[in-house]
């Protein structure tokens, strides 16, 4: 079991279960016995003091108690919603560039890819499988606690090649066109390279833009050396970033497994960005 937020959500919402249970079964009944019998003293109404000194002798439902049953049905709701609707993540990173800004603050769909348990990320209900060219977040394959975000590349049974900077998907180069000079003062900017080539390229149903740096072939570990060639196993996927000299991915690490996948993300709700502040333009864009 990974400590992140949902499991601390989870925990706690058993944690205030239980202590309402316990209330209700043990401790409410011997506080309402206890106070029938101090009622049942005679004792003056109409006289304020002993009132109030009975009312003072009244046992009370503790503050944790209250507190339990208070945010407990909130803390449900926000781990179901969290598990089968949709879970915000925020983008710390360049390496999803242009597509993605260091400070978006992103939604992603969690039933996409399969109705999952809460917690071990098993899937209950099978619902779709991830499509070239979808964006979508997933446990990073050597740290499982940490979630990543890149675009789904190839899938099971798929040969990937990228020659002279270019994606070739089983023998096929993908639609690539040249779109100028991208250019951006945000975070996660080199400054020795603010002028990138943008590219936009087509990757089953999703068009999308990608920047360059240089266009020399690197060799990646994860890729055959002789022709930067990589064929994908089954029930693994094959994922890079849009900023694709600047991505750690699938070129270096291989496979993501497809127990690994979180979800896919689908908006940005807003964007926070470390230079420049708040970007209106960012808010509710949809993520292509």
């Amino acid at each position: 079991m990974y400590f992140d937020f949902p499991t601390i959500l989870f925990l706690v919402s058993i944690v205030a279960l239980l202590v309402w249970l316990m209330d209700a079964c043990l401790w409410e009944p011997g506080r309402d016995k206890s106070n029938q019998e101090l009622r049942g003293e005679k004792i003056d109404t109409e006289n304020k003091d002993k009132k109030s000194a009975l009312e003072k002798q009244l046992k009370r439902e503790p503050v944790f108690v209250d507190i339990c049953k208070a945010f407990f049905p909130v803390i449900v709701l926000v781990l179901l919603l969290r598990s089968f609707v949709a879970e915000p993540f925020r983008i710390p990173s360049g390496s999803m560039i242009p597509t993605l800004l260091i400070g978006d603050f992103i939604l992603v769909n969690k039933f996409s890819y399969g109705i999952r348990m809460p917690i071990i990320n098993k899937v209950m209900i099978k619902t779709d499988d991830p499509k070239p060219g979808e964006v979508a977040v997933f446990r990073f394959p050597d740290e499982p606690t940490t979630n990543y975000i890149k675009r789904i590349v190839g899938v099971p049974g798929d040969i990937v090649e990228f020659k002279d900077k270019k994606l070739v998907i089983n023998g096929k180069p993908l639609p690539y066109q040249e779109m100028g000079i991208y250019s951006d003062i945000g975070g996660g900017q080199d400054p020795q390279n603010r002028d990138q080539l943008l590219i936009e390229e087509t990757l089953g149903l999703h068009t999308h833009a990608t920047v360059l740096i240089s266009r020399q072939d690197t060799q990646y570990s994860c890729m055959d050396k002789a022709n930067n060639r990589f064929v994908v196993k089954k029930d693994e996927y094959f994922v890079m970033g849009d900023n694709r000299d600047n991505s750690n991915d699938s070129r270096y690490w291989c496979g993501v497994p497809k127990e690994n996948l979180v979800g896919r993300a689908f908006a940005v709700w807003m964007n926070w960005d470390p230079v420049v502040n708040v970007r209106w333009s960012r808010m509710f864009k949809s993520i292509k």
